[in-house]
C-alpha cells in the first residue's frame, strides 16, 4: 500500500436546484480518500446523499467543485465523454437497482460492460459468471433470474474491466436479511480477489458492521451541515 491514495475527494461540492428555484446543498466534502485495495462502508439516511457522492466519484455526475482523483487520473478536470473513457477503464459500478438489460443475457450483459473497457472477452465474462456462481445461467435474461442471482451479474458486470475501485450503491437493499450478508460477502471477497478496492454506501446497520471502517457521509458532510444551519439562522 502506497502514500498516494487511490481515492482522493478534495472540497467536493454538489448542488442541486428545485422545481421553486431553490437551491440545495447535496454533498460538500472538504476531505475524503480510499487507499488501494481498502474496503470502505459509508452511511447514511435514504435521501443524504450517498448515491449523489458515488455518482460524483464514478463521474457520471459533474462536480460543481473540488477534486476527485481515482488511480492518478483527475476525473473532475475531464469533459463528460473523458470522464465515461477513465470510469470504464478504472471503475466498477454495483448499482442498486442493477441496471441490466433486459433483452441481452447474463453473458451479454457482461460482455456489453466491457466495450468502453479493456474489450470484450468471452471467456473473462463467463468466468467471472462462474465465479459468482452462476455458470448455469449465462444464457438466461434478467426476468429468468432471481434478484439475488440479478445482482450476481451485476457484480460480474461491475468487474469486468479489471477496475481498481468498486462502488456499490445499497447492493443488498431488495435482498432478505440472510441473502443480503451472502451477497456482502461474495463482493468483498470477489473485490480481494481481483485486486480492487470497495466503496459501499449502505444505511443497514447490520452491512455496516461488516467493515473495520464505516464512515458517517453526515459527518463528511460537515460543510454541508454548517450551510444548512446558516441558512435556518442557526435554528437546528
Amino acid at each position: 500500500m502506497t502514500d498516494v491514495p487511490l481515492l482522493d475527494v478534495t472540497n467536493l461540492q454538489k448542488s442541486f436546484v428545485s422545481p421553486d428555484g431553490d437551491r440545495t446543498m447535496i454533498v460538500d466534502v472538504p476531505s475524503f480518500q480510499l487507499a488501494d485495495g481498502e474496503q470502505v462502508a459509508v452511511r447514511g439516511a435514504s435521501g443524504s446523499g450517498k448515491t449523489t457522492f458515488l455518482n460524483l466519484i464514478a463521474g457520471i455526475l459533474q462536480a460543481d467543485t473540488g477534486k476527485i482523483v481515482v488511480a492518478g487520473q483527475e476525473m473532475t478536470a475531464l469533459s463528460e465523454s473523458g470522464r465515461d473513457r477513465a470510469r470504464a477503464r478504472t471503475i466498477g459500478y454495483v448499482f442498486q437497482n442493477f441496471n441490466l438489460l433486459q433483452g441481452y443475457t447474463a453473458l451479454e450483459n457482461v460482455m456489453l460492460g466491457m466495450l468502453f473497457g479493456v474489450g470484450v472477452d468471452a471467456k473473462h465474462a463467463r468466468n467471472l459468471l462462474e465465479r459468482v456462481g452462476l455458470s448455469h445461467r449465462v444464457n438466461y435474461r434478467p426476468s429468468q433470474l432471481s434478484i439475488g442471482q440479478q445482482q450476481r451479474v451485476a457484480v460480474a458486470r461491475a468487474l469486468a474491466n479489471h477496475p481498481k475501485l468498486v462502488l456499490a450503491d445499497e447492493p443488498t437493499g431488495n435482498l432478505d436479511l440472510r441473502h443480503a450478508g451472502e451477497a456482502l460477502a461474495l463482493i468483498r471477497e470477489v473485490c480481494r480477489e481481483n485486486g480492487a478496492a470497495l466503496l459501499l454506501v449502505s444505511h443497514d446497520p447490520g452491512i455496516l458492521a461488516m467493515f473495520d471502517r464505516s464512515e458517517d457521509l453526515g459527518d463528511l458532510n460537515r460543510a454541508a451541515a454548517a450551510h444548512a444551519l446558516a441558512a435556518t439562522g442557526g435554528v437546528q
